[in-house]
């Protein structure tokens, strides 16, 4: 048998009630979203109520995205470490998720880690006033294609890729104009274009003074080497260093995701499973669009744990 990597997704796979069944059914589920309620009971004082209750509006608000997606997913996760899952060999996120794979890796406490995403989320929400920025997704056309296709639409603004998703995904991200400048290009080059419902223009060079606020959270907060190898978006590799993991948590805030060079690299070093631990199955779809011959499960929701444990 080959190897394991857990991965966590990122902003986009919220909804109202996610993990509820797990925070009902299992203390340790409950544990985690108690300790993040307290974590920001000074921020998001209502922070449980609209996780578990909406409004859907208030819930897809950045700040309460970021921690509530890594609340969700590493309850998920402290449910499966107590079931006896096997421990992964890698652990990898999408954009916020590469937090929570740090926290499960064992490099962050969970308040510390709540905290710094809320931190995060507010620093990224101020850094671009509202209705200049925009992300659009360019389906069916090649990640080159894409990176030439921003090169022609800087003549209406930032434009840049943001998320390099699976082969024949990648999401585009900078000034409204220039974004659907690009959308315009790719169209006509036969892509299909999918503006994202989006406040804040992620991982493009917009995002500079966010990082920069960041970065001080960052230094402030207790991380330690992790137990397990992270694999990073900024570099697509595998990291155990605090100073190499901080300097690239700082970098992917206005850097793109490099999501299926990370998926291709893990499988490279002989990863044949990979389990998403959270909301919706994003991550998993992406990763069946980029390799083949590899097992892919989602965990969710109660029903879920079972079943994958059987598999695994």
């Amino acid at each position: 048998m080959g190897k394991i990597a857990y991965v966590f997704p990122g902003q986009g796979s919220q909804y109202v009630g996610m993990a509820h069944d797990l925070y009902r059914n299992f203390h340790q589920a409950a544990e985690v979203f108690h300790t993040a309620e307290e974590a920001l009971r000074m921020s998001l004082p209502d922070f449980l109520d609209v996780i578990f209750r909406g409004p859907e509006e208030k819930l897809n608000s950045t700040l309460y995205t970021q921690p509530a997606l890594l609340t969700a997913s590493y309850a998920i996760y402290r449910v499966m470490e107590d079931l006896g899952f096997p421990e992964p060999h890698y652990t990898a996120g999408h954009s916020l998720g590469e937090l929570t794979a740090l926290l499960v890796a064992g490099g962050l406490e969970l308040s510390s880690a709540v905290r710094l995403t809320y931190d995060r989320a507010k620093f990224m929400q101020s850094a671009v006033p509202e209705g200049r920025g925009a992300m659009a997704a360019l389906l069916k056309i090649s990640s080159e294609e894409v990176e030439e296709v921003c090169r022609l639409a800087r003549e209406a603004g930032v434009v840049e890729p943001a998320n390099y998703n699976s082969p024949l995904q990648t999401v585009v991200s900078g000034e409204k104009q220039a974004v659907e400048r690009a959308g315009e290009i790719a169209r006509q080059r036969g892509a299909r274009v999918v503006p994202l419902r989006v406040s804040v223009p992620s991982h493009c060079s917009l995002m500079k003074p966010a990082a920069d606020a960041f970065r001080i959270k960052l230094s402030q907060t207790p991380i330690k080497n992790p137990r397990l190898p992270l694999v990073q978006n900024f570099t697509a590799t595998e990291h155990t260093s605090v100073r190499e993991i901080r300097e690239n948590l700082y970098r992917q805030l206005f850097s793109p995701v490099r999501w299926y060079q990370s998926v291709e690299f893990m499988v490279s070093r002989g990863v044949d499973t990979f389990v998403e631990i959270g909301p919706k199955n994003v991550l998993t779809r992406l990763i069946q669009q980029t390799v083949r011959e590899v097992r892919v499960f989602n965990i969710e929701k109660v029903e879920d744990l079972e079943k994958v444990l059987r598999d695994l």
